[in-house]
């Protein structure tokens, strides 16, 4: 089995790596765990990149069998992290895409013989973690108990391309629409729903996301220390 470690910034992420997508990337001979960004008495919240790089740096250092990755949200991203778009207007795939190649890039740099260009794989979700829970409406709805509210969830959903282009202001984020829509608890409501909802149907709504996935399953016919 080859060990992956994901870099998260909160318990609700970290709830989503072991709950749902270890089990996922288990099948493919990949065992994955949530590492929650910072020390003890000062985790999640907003991530800088001193913070996030100090904890990858940290985990390629310490183990060259490992690998890492992260699931850090786009919206409300602190500072410090490179290859911000110059564009405001530019896709949201391609922002997020050159963010995470600037990230690959400087921390190649920065551990130039710990194989970081394929022991590293940095992933950025569009726009909130909570995008990803709009790839089914009416099991969404299900899981926080309030079936009949499908259809709100559903017009949220039909107003976007896929799930990932939810948009980022602090009234229209993923997470803030489901809260106007019911009560929400990120980390119970948001681990049951994506339990209900599935890795597969995630994948499905969800290019970026599916092309992360896609690269945690190969892992385990790469090297690490080769």
């Amino acid at each position: 089995m080859q060990r992956l470690l994901v870099v998260v910034e909160g318990q609700t992420e970290e709830s989503f790596i072991n709950s749902v997508l270890a089990p996922e990337l288990w099948a493919h001979g990949v065992t994955a765990t949530g590492v929650v960004i910072g020390v003890p008495g000062h985790k999640g919240g907003r991530v800088s990149y001193a913070r996030y790089s100090k904890d990858v740096l940290t985990i390629l250092k310490q183990d060259s069998n490992v690998f890492c990755s992260s699931l850090v949200d786009f919206y409300g991203l602190g500072g410090g992290f490179p290859g911000h778009s110059p564009s405001q207007h530019a896709p949201n795939l391609e922002k997020v895409r050159s963010m995470e190649a600037a990230l690959s890039a400087d921390i190649i740099n920065r551990l130039p013989n710990a194989r970081a260009d394929v022991r590293f794989i940095p992933y950025i979700q569009l726009h909130e973690y909570e995008g990803l829970l709009f790839s089914d409406p009416p099991a969404l709805a299900t899981a926080v108990n309030q079936p009949a509210l499908a259809g709100k969830f559903q017009a949220v959903r039909d107003d976007f391309a896929t799930p990932e282009d939810i948009n980022d202001s602090p009234q229209t984020a993923p997470s803030k629409r489901i809260e106007a829509i019911c009560r929400y608890s990120k980390i119970i409501d948001g681990t049951h729903a994506a339990k209900a909802i599935g890795i597969e149907r995630m994948r499905a709504a969800c290019p970026h996301f599916h092309e992360w996935v896609t690269r945690l399953e190969k892992l385990s016919t790469q090297k690490s220390n080769n």
